[in-house]
């Protein structure tokens, strides 16, 4: 049950608040002095605090409020604190709201004021908790990983990436190929490596080829090697990459550029181990381990006739699936004071400008985004005009997600100040509204 502490000198004011939070399904507590609110707090569950600023009859300054303030947010830092305050020592409300006090209330207090206050603080306070709850366990899930695991530093903070990288270890240790799937920039070498490492053959070779950047008549002489004379410009014999791989791992990029011809020899070295170089009858061997990766739809290669349906399933024995940066937004800040290496700071408004934008190139493209903003910043803080992002699309139709100021207030009105339910009205989430309420100067 929700719970709320009230800490007050005087009972009637308890008595009072109890009354009208108990009508809300809201648990009061009550304290008389701060001392008895302290240890309440160290013993109970409280979701938020209302506190007077003054606790000794001949004192109106404020102080002894302002102390016992100071004390909880030194032992509770996300606790909401809701300020009970005479006009005398409004200032001194004023200026602990500016320190991290959620808000003031003037006595004699608006009971629905006070109480719409209250649900959108304990609404507030669930969100902090959860969200706090899911970041301590994503950060235990990779403590426990990085334990487990070589993760080749790999900079995550995401579910989607933590799922990702916790399957690839667990099929690392077996010899079976594995597919890598996702988009262009997304870091599938990155795992790729990070299966490597985890891998029984982590000790040998890991050897990486694009297939998407070689000629196709390149290709087979760069997987397989060619005798001197097999091609024009052959003027020596050279070895392929599962040679160059033998005893380690051999990593295919953009897998699905391999022409026929080379899908062919490769279907025959998954499943026997054999190669012949390009120009050459003489039969060769190698033991590789073969992962793959891809951002084509492989099975749509397979219908068109592109793609042998046989070497999709030789390869596909574990399928590894790499999220866009765009459905593990967790990752873009983390990834981003990476790439910065403490050269700049983000300023509060470029980070919100990085988790605006869809990110169409993934990781590849916020590193390239990165060392332009730290050029452009010359060292300083880094602005979103730095970033040199375009504008979201939301952003450039005012009518799809920018309610108006009478709009705001009107939703606010009509849900008797309750920010979920006028969120809710407005199609908007609860920090979407928070923001507009911000921009349009209205008190939270």
């Amino acid at each position: 049950m929700r719970c709320v502490l009230i800490i007050d000198d005087n009972p009637a004011v308890g008595e009072a608040l109890s009354l009208a939070l108990s009508l809300r399904d809201i648990r009061p507590l009550v304290a008389l002095t701060p001392e008895e609110g302290l240890a309440t707090l160290a013993r109970e569950r409280v979701d938020v605090v209302i506190q007077d600023m003054n606790f000794t009859a001949d004192t109106t300054s404020g102080e002894e409020g302002a102390t016992l303030f100071k004390a909880i947010r030194g032992r509770h830092t996300d606790l909401p604190v809701i300020l009970l305050t005479a006009w005398t020592h409004l200032e001194a409300a004023v200026e602990l709201v500016k320190a991290g006090a959620a808000d003031y209330l003037a006595k004699p207090w608006d009971d629905v004021k006070l109480l719409a206050t209250v649900e959108n603080l304990l609404e507030l306070s669930e969100t902090t908790r959860e969200v706090t709850r899911a970041r301590n366990e994503r950060r235990r899930r990779r403590e426990t990983l990085e334990s487990k695991y070589d993760l080749d530093g790999l900079v995550f903070a995401s579910e989607a990436m933590s799922r990702t990288v916790e399957l690839a270890c667990q099929v690392a240790r077996s010899d079976v190929p594995v597919l890598i799937t996702g988009p262009n920039g997304a870091g599938k070498e990155r795992i790729a490596a990070i299966v490597h490492a985890n891998s029984p053959v982590r000790r040998g070779p890991f050897v990486a080829v694009n297939c998407g950047a070689l000629p196709g008549e390149l290709i087979e002489a760069e997987l397989f090697g060619a005798d001197a004379g097999a091609y024009t410009g052959a003027n020596k014999a050279r070895e392929g990459r599962f040679e160059l791989a033998d005893g380690g791992t051999l990593f295919l990029d953009e897998i699905g550029n391999l022409p026929l011809p080379g899908q062919m020899k490769l279907l025959r070295v998954l499943e026997t181990g054999q190669f012949e170089r390009l120009g050459s009858g003489r039969t060769r061997q190698a033991k590789v381990r073969v992962i793959s990766a891809t951002n084509a739809d492989l099975k749509a290669m397979i219908a068109a006739g592109t793609f042998r349906e046989d070497l999709y399933y030789r390869l596909n024995v574990i399928d590894v699936n790499l999220p866009p940066l765009s459905e593990r937004c967790d990752d873009i800040l983390p990834l981003a004071e990476f790439f910065l290496d403490g050269k700049a700071e983000l300023s509060e408004d470029a980070r919100e400008a990085l988790l605006a934008h869809a990110w169409p190139g993934n990781v590849r493209e916020l590193k390239n985004a990165m060392a332009r903003a730290a050029l452009l910043a010359g060292g300083s803080r880094i602005e979103p005009s730095h970033l040199n992002l375009p504008m979201p699309a939301a952003a450039t139709n005012r009518n799809l997600d920018e309610p108006s100021r009478e709009s705001v207030e009107a939703a606010l009105a009509t849900a008797g100040g309750v920010i979920s339910r006028a969120a809710s009205n407005l199609g908007l989430s609860r920090q979407a509204l928070y923001r507009r309420m911000e921009r349009y100067g209205l008190a939270v």
